[in-house]
């Protein structure tokens, strides 16, 4: 069996050489039954084209952003909440403890989800510095299209955004059609939005998350005696690949600073409360259309832990 994976991460990032080392060790396990063939870097097009595919055989299985998990099981995006998480423990305990829910719910949705891949804490790239709500407000702000989350929190912040796909963001910025992105540090690196702008803000705007899923059709037609190795190998390496996103978004600002792109510093403690009001409101209006009140409260519960 060749697993079809789809990803937007680039040949040569840490993600496809996680991959490629998943694999050697799943062909090596199943004896050389069980591979992967990939299709990195986007060629099978933005995550709703991906899930199309999905859904019709072409592909097996994608790494998704929060995006595309929420395509498929909109309460997720609970995990995206703007201004949610403060640091890293938070969203340890929070994805350890939602992890079994979240499983149950993706397979009755018709997917196995392999393992959590948290893109990272999410900063605003801007060609102005953002310091405050106010100083958002007049930029050409970019928005992924079809993105609830983010539609709900410019909205609560009075910004008027461009909503487009990912793959034309770059010339978006080229043009000067936007002049302010979101991202994680090494998506900013390795989309080259970074080129584009002068300021990333230290102010956080969530904590992105990501997962790697399989069609549950695909996976209950491999031999038994290999679908525990694929659960099994897949979290590890899975594992790892979070531990080295991190260490790579790090690296990444080092790079970018290298380059001339300029840190804002967080806005001041009354204007920070005005972001995280807006996070709050956020919350308010997603709930009972994304997730539900309980969904929310059993988050919420784990953040006071």
């Amino acid at each position: 069996t060749r697993i079809k994976f789809s990803t937007l991460a680039p040949e040569g990032s840490s993600w496809m050489k996680m991959m490629r080392l998943l694999e050697k060790e799943l062909e090596s396990a199943t004896g050389g039954e069980v591979g992967f063939k990939f299709y990195p870097g986007g060629v099978s097009g933005d995550e709703i084209d991906v899930i199309r595919k999905m859904r019709i055989g072409q592909v097996h299985a994608a790494g998704f952003t929060g995006v595309g998990l929420g395509e498929i099981l909109p309460e997720v995006r609970v995990l995206d909440l703007p201004f949610l998480f403060r640091n890293d423990k938070e969203i340890e305990h929070i994805y350890e403890k939602m992890n079994d829910y979240f499983t149950a719910r993706f397979e009755e949705k018709g997917y196995i989800l392999l393992g959590w891949v948290p893109v990272g804490w999410v900063h605003f790239f801007s060609s102005e510095p953002i310091t405050s709500v106010a100083s958002l407000r007049p930029q050409k702000a970019w928005m992924w299209e079809g993105d609830p989350l983010v539609q709900a929190t410019y909205r609560g912040l009075g910004v008027n955004p461009h909503p487009l796909s990912v793959t034309d963001v770059l010339l978006s910025l080229q043009t000067g059609m936007v002049n302010t992105v979101y991202a994680s540090p090494m998506g900013a690196l390795a989309l080259q939005w970074y080129t584009k702008v002068k300021y990333m803000s230290e102010l956080r705007m969530a904590n992105a998350t990501g997962g790697v899923l399989m069609t549950k059709r695909v996976f209950d037609r491999l031999p038994d005696k290999h679908k525990k190795a694929v659960r099994e190998i897949s979290r590890r390496y899975l594992k790892k690949l979070v531990q080295k996103i991190q260490e790579d978004n790090d690296k990444s600002i080092t790079i970018m600073k290298q380059n001339g792109l300029k840190i804002t510093p967080l806005p001041s403690g009354s204007e920070l409360e005005k972001f995280y009001a807006v996070g709050k409101q956020v919350q308010d209006k997603m709930n009972g259309k994304l997730f539900s009140q309980s969904v929310l409260d059993q988050v919420m519960s784990y953040l006071k832990e």
